[in-house]
């Protein structure tokens, strides 16, 4: 991956087959050993200020793998969920697992909470999140397990599917600057701690 001004993350390969899918080689655990260390230098610089992990959501590092880079409307990311589901699942599955281990290690080197963050979910139904992509937000969330921090769950333009993120096991919902407070809260049913709601 290459980070480009001005445009973000670039995979020179993007992974857009069966066989793209299962080259990509398990997490090695030694990878997050500087994730650790940088965590645990900052959390005692900090002092009291907490600090939250963030960790990339399983639908959206697989829009960044699939379409090689940031996409206004995740085409080819979708076009694989439909015409390939096996690979799909298999591909987010991989993506839980690289986020679950990240945040994990980032909580056990002192961070507060743990931030599930999904940049390209607002170009999901909700059916299609629900069928196609909560399980594996799910199971980034369950890497979590024995930990006791708060868990943020937050989408871009995710008003639409607020429930249904809810959903996965988070604590706090992450809501964005295109819908109001009072109805977010009034479509998670209310007594859900919110976060977030500031235009860039």
């Amino acid at each position: 991956v290459r980070i480009v001004p001005g445009r973000g993350p670039v995979f020179d390969d993007p992974i857009r087959t069966a066989s793209d899918v299962l080259r990509l080689p398990p997490l090695d655990p030694d990878a997050l050993a500087p994730i650790r260390e940088a965590v645990a230098m900052t959390v005692a610089q900090l002092g009291g200020t907490p600090l939250i992990a963030f960790g990339g959501a399983p639908f959206t590092l697989a829009s960044y793998l699939v379409e090689g880079g940031p996409s206004k409307d995740q085409l080819r990311a979708r076009t694989m969920m439909y015409a390939d589901p096996h690979s799909w699942a298999a591909l987010l599955n991989w993506c839980a697992d690289v986020t679950g281990a990240f945040l994990r290690a980032q909580v056990e080197a002192g961070a507060s909470a743990a931030q599930l963050f999904d940049s390209w979910v607002g170009s999901l139904s909700e059916l299609n999140y629900l069928r196609r992509v909560a399980p594996h937000s799910r199971r980034a969330i369950d890497h979590l397990r024995g930990l006791e921090v708060p868990k943020v769950h937050f989408g871009v333009g995710s008003g639409e599917l607020l429930r249904a993120m809810y959903s996965i096991g988070a604590d706090v919902m992450g809501v964005d600057w295109r819908i109001p407070l009072d109805e977010a809260e009034r479509r998670l049913g209310g007594g859900v701690p919110l976060q977030g709601n500031l235009d860039p």
